[in-house]
């Protein structure tokens, strides 16, 4: 079951929704048959319980009770917050369990399980509240997985607390709904916590297709602490089709042969301009190198001049 994108449900309705945290991770469900044994599926369906390792003593927590259980995978940093960079190098290695067991000693996982669709029998068609109480009857709560609390009503407060902590948002799910296999449900509502920041654009990517002869993407960057202008990823979504064929026309005034990126970005195909437009973005995270999560264009800063747009970029963003 899938989330839908959008907002906090009315004040009106609020107490007829739970909130939980929106985790940064891998999707997963957790088939444990009963037999001492373990299935871990991704979203596609493709089975990886050999990419986490250290999950399999999960297979022992309820005994000979047949369960299948719905939850998130993550990788966390020095403050505990979810990392999907770090979580990459876990990825892909359900083929791999020798380097796989190698990496899970380096980069442990954490499972967070938040939905439980059958435990001796199916629960797809038992509302939401009560699953959740029956999956917290379980008291899952080990070295390598955990069970987090859910907040019924309190919306506002809880999508708050989530932008304080830096959190990647919320998910809103109705108490009265059942679980709908496969199905991005508006039973389920996701709200993504998104930044916004001013960016330099220092080059561009020609669009294909319908877009030929205009910018397919902007690149941009950041001027950091000793002045050099850091490239922090593409830009390629917010634009209408007016502003997309203005902006074509301001990058094309301003082309040189020059990159004004420090170091220079590996971009095949981009086209370089002077770095005197400045841009506000909205975007997710960043990653450990400093790139922008996917961030999309918010408007043309012409009141900005470019050195005023420095960013406190991590020390390691090269």
């Amino acid at each position: 079951m899938l989330a839908t994108p959008g907002r906090l449900p009315p004040a009106a309705q609020d107490a007829k929704w739970a909130y939980e945290t929106k985790q940064d991770g891998q999707r997963v469900v957790v088939y444990l048959p009963g037999d001492g044994s373990m299935l871990l599926r991704a979203r596609s369906g493709e089975e990886i319980t050999a990419a986490y390792p250290e999950l399999r003593p999960l297979s022992q927590a309820l005994g000979r009770t047949p369960a299948i259980l719905d939850g998130e995978v993550l990788a966390v940093d020095e403050q505990g917050r979810a990392d999907f960079q770090l979580l990459q190098s876990r990825m892909g290695l359900a083929h791999a369990p020798a380097r796989a067991a190698r990496m899970a000693a380096r980069v442990p996982v954490h499972l967070v399980l938040f939905d439980v669709l059958l435990l001796a029998d199916p629960l797809l068609t038992t509302a939401y509240a009560d699953r959740r109480a029956r999956l917290e009857s379980l008291a899952l709560e080990g070295p390598h997985w955990s069970t987090p609390g859910a907040v019924v009503g309190h919306g506002a407060e809880a999508l708050r607390a989530t932008r304080e902590h830096g959190l990647e948002g919320l998910v809103c799910k109705r108490l009265d709904s059942g679980y709908e296999p496969g199905v991005r449900s508006r039973a389920w509502i996701k709200i993504r916590n998104m930044r916004a920041e001013d960016v330099i654009v220092g080059g561009w990517l020609p669009g294909k297709g319908r877009l030929t002869g205009l910018p397919g993407a902007v690149l941009v960057g950041q001027r950091s602490a000793d002045g050099r202008l850091r490239y922090v990823g593409g830009v390629g979504t917010g634009w209408s089709a007016a502003e997309r064929t203005e902006l074509a026309a301001l990058l094309r005034a301003a082309g040189t042969d020059s990159c004004p990126f420090d170091p220079v970005p590996a971009v095949p195909d981009a086209r370089w301009v002077l770095p005197r437009l400045v841009g506000e973005v909205r975007y997710s995270t960043r990653t450990r190198a400093g790139l922008l999560r996917q961030p999309s264009w918010l408007r043309l800063r012409p009141d900005l001049a470019p050195e005023e747009s420095a960013a406190d970029l991590p020390p390691d963003a090269d």
